[in-house]
């Protein structure tokens, strides 16, 4: 399981000309799911993005996490993150999960972000989607649960 964090002032998703999900202040997470992922990649990648330390505190330093500043999710799927540049000039998409079992484990994903305590706002899964993001800092991370 990839996850780019990238913390925002306030973001949406919009699929054919509607929002379908937005935030104020929080995290825009775009997640892709790869074949051997599993609940405990779920479990430990939700956990380390409610906790990541990233936003911050009254000293200016990066202490708080989105849970601490009460921030919120903006989660959108993402399978391009598995695409493979090392040969030619088109992406090989091979070691994304098809949607038939990513879809799962995204839902998983978020319904385990919401178990933290977290307001969680997502994209739609499989849909060409516009996503809008004010990045704050910018602040721009990459969690791989296999890593």
């Amino acid at each position: 399981m990839k996850v780019v964090v990238q913390r925002s002032k306030a973001a949406s998703v919009t699929v054919d000309h509607e929002v379908v999900g937005s935030i104020q202040s929080g995290l825009v997470l775009l997640v892709g799911i790869t074949h051997e992922d599993t609940e405990a990649d779920i479990a430990k990648t939700a956990d380390k993005v409610a906790g990541l330390r990233i936003f911050e505190d009254e000293d200016g330093k990066m202490n708080h996490s989105v849970v601490d500043v009460g921030g919120e999710i903006l989660s959108v799927s993402q399978f391009t993150l598995y695409g493979d540049c090392r040969k030619g000039k088109r992406p090989n998409f091979m070691a994304a999960a098809r949607p038939e079992q990513a879809e799962p484990l995204y839902e998983s994903f978020n319904d385990a972000l919401r178990k933290l305590g977290l307001t969680v706002a997502t994209g739609k899964f499989g849909a060409m989607m516009d996503v809008a993001l004010v990045n704050d800092g910018p602040v721009t991370l990459i969690i791989d649960s296999k890593a």
